[in-house]
């Protein structure tokens, strides 16, 4: 049956998150993030933006692809059916993907990513024209132990689930974080009101002067029984404190509580400080991707 195309709509997030958990107990992490990577993206790096930017491939019954564009800008993400990789059928979604990122970005290069195992992803984009030009993210594991270290913070810090009304301060927490430019107004409206999200996975420390210091979203695979960051970040003015390692701690309580046994984390390979801390709480790395580009026509 030929697949059909469209434009992804608020209310697929469920039954993508639930087919992409089936597509990993199918075959396995490689090739394929974590599902909660999927509300992350097309929300937080999408400013909200999926119904433009989003699109579903279906064979008249079931979701068979998804394509994200645009993602920072110039970069596309494609995840495919295991029965579709390495197939025309995946090839058309990344050109498709290739070519829609490349009509709205103005750089120089369109970009995507591939895990370094995914031989099958690397061989399709070495077909369309794509080139390796970096190292991107280490990807990295936690097996849960029965018994979690109780998060330490200073006096007066205070570690807890975020509230909504929390939105202006987790936006300054962001933008010191990462160099972003949120205000409370959109994170409210883009994220933290979107489908995927929970306020109660969104752990935060609270300041003692209110100010939300460290945060982390954390999100859980009940299917594969796999939990996952995304993202970790600390305040500028509150770091090298211990704060995010608290926030990390006190999530991994939580998913060791809903049955995870393992939890996933990435980061930018060049980030020193992000991986002596997950080295710290006991993640190892277990793969890498690698970032492939091609000139914008």
């Amino acid at each position: 049956m030929p697949l059909l195309m469209r434009a992804y709509r608020d209310a697929d997030l469920v039954p993508l998150q639930e087919t992409v958990a089936g597509w990993i107990a199918e075959a396995g992490r490689c090739g394929y993030d974590h599902i909660g990577e999927l509300p992350h993206r097309i929300y937080e790096n999408l400013r909200g933006g999926g119904s433009e930017l989003v699109w579903l491939w279906e064979d008249g019954v079931d979701i068979a692809g998804l394509a994200i564009t645009m993602r920072f800008g110039s970069a596309f993400d494609v995840v495919t059916a295991p029965a579709l990789r390495g197939t025309p059928a995946e090839l058309s979604m990344l050109r498709f993907a290739y070519e829609a990122t490349a009509r709205q970005t103005t750089d120089e290069y369109v970009l995507t990513d591939v895990f370094d195992c995914d031989t099958t992803r690397i061989a399709q984009l070495e077909r369309l024209g794509f080139e390796r030009f970096r190292t991107w993210d280490d990807a990295n594991e936690c097996v849960l132990p029965d018994a979690i270290a109780p998060p330490s913070v200073p006096d007066g810090f205070l570690v807890r689930s975020a509230r909504l009304d929390d939105a202006d301060q987790l936006a300054a927490a962001r933008n010191s974080s990462f160099d972003a430019d949120w205000t409370g107004e959109q994170y409210r409206a883009a994220v933290m009101t979107k489908p995927g999200y929970d306020p109660d996975r969104e752990i935060v420390v609270e300041a003692p002067d209110g100010r939300i210091a460290a945060f982390t979203v954390y999100w859980v695979d009940a299917r594969n029984r796999i939990g996952h960051f995304e993202p970790v970040g600390t305040h500028a003015d509150f770091r090298r404190r211990g704060l995010a390692r608290a926030a990390m701690l006190h999530a991994m309580e939580r998913m060791r509580a809903a049955g995870m046994t393992l939890v996933t984390v990435n980061h930018n390979t060049d980030n020193i400080g992000a991986r002596r801390l997950y080295d710290s709480i006991g993640f190892t790395k277990r793969h890498e991707t690698h970032g492939y580009h091609h000139p914008r026509p």
